[in-house]
């Protein structure tokens, strides 16, 4: 296989299942509140979202995740069926969402990588050639809609405990 032998494109809603089990084949993460059909249906028809596939014959072996909020672009859930990783695939898939995110106005792009997936942080450190580098400076903070739910008040909104 190359790398002419792998689309990339959107995702369409039908294949959004396939996305999970890749997802889930890929050991990309813990499944989270974020994975779920419904999830993945609001996030393709955000503005600001995007959910490339990469597929070889009509399999879908690689996805990503962009997002735009105005100002920064960032990426998230790259993912590659392991029997597909070393192959180019991730590099397909970095570039068309980079590509996309810049051509959406983003003047730098960031990643979230989980630091003990050595595959992922390896091919992060190898995408200098697309011109990403380590940023040691930040850590990540997090909060989710089930969490901060006893944080709110009767009209939804989060109160200072």
């Amino acid at each position: 296989m190359s790398s002419d032998d792998v689309a990339i494109r959107p995702v369409r809603e039908h294949e959004l299942g396939a996305v999970l089990r890749l997802w889930d084949a890929a050991d990309v993460t813990p499944p989270g509140v974020s994975d779920s059909i419904e999830a993945l249906t609001c996030l393709m028809h955000a503005p600001n979202a995007l959910l490339l596939v990469a597929t070889v014959d009509g399999r879908i072996v690689g996805s990503v995740i962009g997002g735009w909020d105005g100002w920064r672009g960032n990426i998230y859930r790259l993912a590659v069926a392991p029997e597909y990783r070393r192959r180019g695939v991730a590099c397909s898939l970095v570039t068309e969402i980079s590509n996309a995110l810049f051509d959406r106005g983003a003047h730098r792009l960031s990643a979230l990588v989980e630091h003990e997936h050595e595959w992922a942080l390896g091919f992060w450190e190898s995408a200098r050639d697309l011109g990403y580098e380590h940023d040691p400076r930040f850590v990540r903070f997090i909060a989710d809609r089930r969490t901060c739910a006893a944080k709110r008040d009767d009209h939804g909104r989060l109160i200072k405990v």
